[in-house]
């Protein structure tokens, strides 16, 4: 005889095998839901309210990495986003990726307090010509820049 009689009456409790085996599976979908699933509903959590949270007047970045400020707020789905000078695309929501500033809502289009806040944003992109581009552009008017001007326009 080949097989062993121990061998042969192994097959007592299958109830306790089927626990062992089905443990690894177990702490791997643990360590899923703690690493994975649960960190990235979060983060879906904080977009859903970020995206809620979008007002006329905020500064923000799309999907395709184009800067812009929200002009209006046409629906729960969609905004309205001025690119540049002039330039006004809807959007839709979910494709905005960053709210970079949180903006008092403009007066107009793009006047008012958007030069000070494209001075705070733009890091002295101006060429330095402002003297370091610090902002407090003192009590004279305001300029109207772009975005993404690189020097004062004329």
């Amino acid at each position: 005889m080949l097989i062993s009689p121990a061998y042969a009456q192994a097959g007592g409790a299958p109830g306790g095998d089927m626990f062992v085996q089905l443990m690894p599976l177990l702490l791997i979908f643990v360590v899923f839901w703690f690493f994975l699933i649960r960190p990235q509903q979060k983060k879906a959590k904080e977009h859903r309210e970020m995206v809620s949270n979008v007002r006329r007047g905020d500064q923000v970045v799309t999907a395709g990495g184009m800067f812009g400020k929200v002009t209006k707020v046409i629906d729960e789905g969609t905004v309205q986003v001025e690119l540049a000078e002039n330039v006004r695309v809807k959007v839709v929501t979910s494709t905005l990726t960053d709210v970079l500033n949180k903006g008092a809502p403009v007066a107009g289009s793009s006047g008012g307090s958007s030069a000070n806040d494209d001075d705070k944003d733009s890091g002295g992109d101006n060429g330095g010509s402002d003297g370091g581009g610090n902002g407090g552009g003192g009590g004279s008017a305001p300029e109207k820049k772009s975005l993404f001007s690189f020097g004062f326009k004329k």
